[in-house]
C-alpha cells in the first residue's frame, strides 16, 4: 500500500519527512507527483482536487488534516471508504485560549484602547459587565472552551445537536430554545461543524435576536458567517463588535472591509493551529491500523458529516 498526501496550499516537505519516519516501510507520495495510483490506499487530504477521488481504485481510508472534514466533498468517496479527523489535545487547549482571550479583550475594551492610544486620548471606561458565553456546536473544542471560561467565572451555556450533559453548563438541542438562548447571549462563539445545514447560519435574522452590545467570535469556518449580514448588524449598532479568524476565502483579500471594520477583530487562522507531529503521529497510527485490518480511530459519521 502507499499513502498519498494532498493538501492544497501549503509546503507539504515536513509532513512527508514526519511519516516517512514514523512509516519506514510505507511509501509516502506527493499528489500530483505520485507514480501509481492503484497502490494508494490512504490519503491525507485538505481542499484535495475535486478530480483525484476518481483516480484512486482501491481506496480505503480518509484523513482530514484537521479537526473537521468539510475541506472534503464526501459525496466524491465511495460509501465503504473510511473517513477520520484529526484530535489534537493541545489544539482544543490553544483554542479554549484563544475564546477566552478574546472573550476578556471585548470585555476589558481593549481595541478601544488601542484605537484612543493612536489618537493620544485619555479616556478611561470600566469594563463590561457582560458575563454570559453561548457556544454554537458543543464538540471537543466547544467543550474544552466552556471549561476555561467556567474557571474565569464567566456562565456558559451551549447549543449542540445531540444532548449534552455538562455540570455548570446550560445545554440545549431543541432549535425551539435558541432564540430565547440568543436573546441573553453576551458573547457569542462559533465552534460549528461545517455542513449543508450550517453554512450561513449567521446572518441577518441570527444576528438580530441578539442584544444590541453581544459579540460574535467565530472560531470555525467563514462559510458560517454572511459576510454582508455581519456587516450589516456592525454598522446599525444590531451587535457591537466581533472576532473573525477564518473567512470564506483565505487569506482574506486585502480590499475585503473586513480589514478597516472599526468593530471588527482579524486574526489569520491562527486560533489553533495542528502540531504536525501529533497529526503525523495519529496518521501514522491509523495506517497501521488499516494495514492490520483494525478499526481506525477518530472517524466521523458519514451522514452527519461530523
Amino acid at each position: 500500500m502507499s499513502v498519498l498526501v494532498a493538501i492544497s496550499g501549503r509546503d507539504c516537505s515536513k509532513i512527508i519527512t514526519a511519516l516517512a519516519a514514523k512509516l519506514p516501510d510505507v511509501k509516502i507520495s506527493q499528489w500530483p507527483d505520485c507514480d501509481n495510483l492503484e497502490d494508494v490506499e490512504f490519503v491525507l487530504a485538505w481542499l484535495a482536487p475535486a478530480d483525484m477521488w476518481a483516480q484512486l481504485p482501491n481506496l480505503k481510508a480518509v484523513s482530514s488534516f484537521g479537526a473537521g472534514v468539510d475541506s472534503i466533498d464526501l459525496n466524491l468517496l465511495p460509501d465503504n471508504v473510511v473517513v477520520t479527523r484529526i484530535v489534537d489535545e493541545n489544539l482544543a487547549e490553544d483554542m479554549a485560549e484563544y475564546v477566552l482571550t478574546h472573550i476578556l479583550a471585548h470585555k476589558l475594551r481593549l481595541k478601544d484602547y488601542v484605537i484612543k492610544q493612536q489618537q493620544r486620548q485619555w479616556q478611561p471606561k470600566r469594563a463590561y459587565s457582560h458575563n454570559h458565553v453561548v457556544i454554537l456546536g458543543f464538540g471537543e473544542l466547544g467543550q474544552s472552551c466552556a471549561k476555561r471560561l467556567l474557571a474565569n467565572n464567566f456562565s456558559v451555556s451551549a447549543v449542540s445537536q445531540s444532548p449534552k450533559n455538562i455540570p455548570e453548563v446550560n445545554c440545549i438541542h431543541q432549535a425551539s430554545e435558541l432564540p430565547n438562548l440568543l436573546a441573553e447571549a453576551d458573547y457569542l462563539v462559533c465552534l460549528l461543524p461545517l455542513t449543508a445545514q450550517t453554512k450561513g447560519f449567521i446572518n441577518r435574522d441570527l444576528l438580530a435576536q441578539l442584544p444590541p452590545h453581544a459579540v460574535l467570535i467565530n472560531v470555525a469556518r467563514g462559510q458560517h458567517v454572511v459576510a454582508e449580514d455581519l456587516l450589516w448588524a456592525l454598522d446599525k449598532q444590531v451587535i457591537r463588535a466581533a472576532t473573525l479568524d477564518v473567512f470564506d476565502h483565505e487569506p482574506l483579500a486585502v480590499d475585503h472591509p473586513f480589514w478597516h471594520h472599526p468593530a471588527i477583530t482579524i486574526t489569520p487562522h491562527c486560533a489553533a493551529l495542528s502540531d504536525i507531529n501529533s497529526v503525523t503521529q495519529q496518521i501514522a497510527d491509523n495506517v497501521q491500523r488499516l494495514q492490520a485490518g483494525d478499526d481506525l480511530k477518530n472517524k466521523i459519521n458519514r451522514t452527519k458529516g461530523y
